[in-house]
């Protein structure tokens, strides 16, 4: 097998470019049927069907029978012995790290408690290690990881890979945060925030799948929200978008940990809620809480309400601004359900301009606690190079 380098504008060129959008559909979807794949590239069914044999043939891709809508089909999907790829997520207070194969399908994974106020320099350190031992459980070293893709808890700047906004994630800021894990592990990184990379593996494959634009808001010890426009997310000039837990709800209220009074995190972010109870009551944690709304304890199911109503209301703002079609709602506090989307829905229903087709849909989201670290994967999968040029030596 070589690659060849055919010349602009020749029948060779378009054939290596249809090859390449076919691969590129994949990467961002996953598995799709032949049918679908027409679509998702506006390549014909019949020149599908033939590069999706050329490529199978190549082993870049694998093919298997489905069937949808009562008629067999064919799905395609990258090949898996391409390689793996790694998912992690630090949230405040845990770390979620994932293998998997680029059909997505997660071959490891694992989590574990976090320090408040944690540092980068111990927690890379840590990551390596713990990136390395589940590698070796597989098989394999942390040098056949294709990319690893990170989500951290703080918008995080494109251009200089750092977090954006000072006062958000102490011990992580003024720090190149790909280029620190990289000189650890040898393998491309590539870093976003939590909001985003949820709101990305929801466009992707959960909930906003079928969604032109949505937004996903992350509830949990902090409060931020990823915005997706035709699949992709806008992240604007800094990185900031989708700050709605930086959204003032009252002028006069407490000050915020990013110096500002009466943010929305003040009042609804999970610090906020734990202080409404009195140290007997035992709420340490998020899950105290959830645990106790669950057990049916009233004052924790009404701190909870008045939670989703404070966020309908700044998620209100925020669909007048961007005006999507459906809201995810994903984070820890999510895990309440209804007890805090319902609450949402009323306030968004009360302030929020409404359309002939309505308001956004309030839904949770489908990959619960990590769907944020399937966003990780996809951003690493995103950056994967797969030579759909390989031909046989014969053409």
């Amino acid at each position: 097998m070589v690659r060849r380098t055919s010349p602009p504008g020749s029948q060779s060129s378009l054939r290596e470019a249809n090859r390449a959008r076919l691969v590129e559909s994949l990467k961002r979807h996953g598995r799709l049927t032949q049918v679908e794949l027409a679509g998702s590239t506006g390549l014909s069914p019949a020149t599908v069907s033939n590069i999706v044999k050329e490529l199978t043939a190549a082993g870049l891709l694998h093919t298997s029978f489905t069937s949808r809508s009562g008629r067999r089909a064919t799905l395609v999907s990258l090949a898996r012995q391409l390689g793996l790829v790694a998912g992690v997520h630090y949230t405040s207070r845990q770390l979620h790290i994932a293998i998997a194969d680029v059909t997505r399908t997660v071959v490891s994974q694992t989590s574990l408690p976090l320090p408040l106020d944690h540092r980068h320099d111990a927690q890379l350190d840590r990551l390596a290690i713990l990136l390395s031992e589940l590698m070796e459980s597989l098989g394999s070293t942390v040098g056949d990881l294709l990319a690893v893709g990170l989500a951290l808890p703080a918008s995080i700047d494109p251009r200089t890979g750092m977090v954006s906004t000072p006062g958000l994630l102490r011990g992580w800021e003024g720090v190149d945060v790909a280029a620190s894990l990289m000189e650890r592990i040898g393998r491309p990184v590539y870093v976003d925030s939590e909001a985003n990379l949820g709101g990305l593996a929801e466009a992707r494959e959960g909930s906003g799948r079928a969604a032109s634009s949505s937004v996903f808001i992350r509830v949990g010890h902090t409060i931020s929200a990823g915005l997706i426009v035709n699949g992709d997310l806008f992240r604007g000039v800094n990185g900031k978008a989708g700050q709605i837990g930086h959204v003032t709800i009252d002028e006069n209220g407490p000050i915020c940990r990013c110096s500002n009074r009466g943010c929305l995190e003040t009042y609804a972010g999970g610090p906020a809620l734990l202080s409404l109870f009195p140290p007997s009551a035992g709420m340490q944690r998020i899950s105290d809480l959830l645990q106790a709304a669950e057990d049916g304890d009233g004052s924790s199911r009404r701190v909870i309400a008045d939670a989703g109503r404070h966020i309908g209301i700044a998620a209100a703002s925020l669909c007048n601004l961007f005006d999507p079609e459906l809201i995810v709602v994903g984070g820890e506090l999510a895990q309440a359900g209804e007890i805090l989307m319902a609450p949402m829905r009323h306030s968004l229903e009360r302030t929020a301009l409404a359309s002939a087709d309505g308001l956004p849909e309030i839904v949770g989201a489908s990959f619960g606690e990590w769907a944020e670290t399937r966003g990780a994967i996809a951003i690493a999968l995103d950056h994967v190079t797969v030579d759909a040029e390989v031909i046989p030596v014969s053409a």
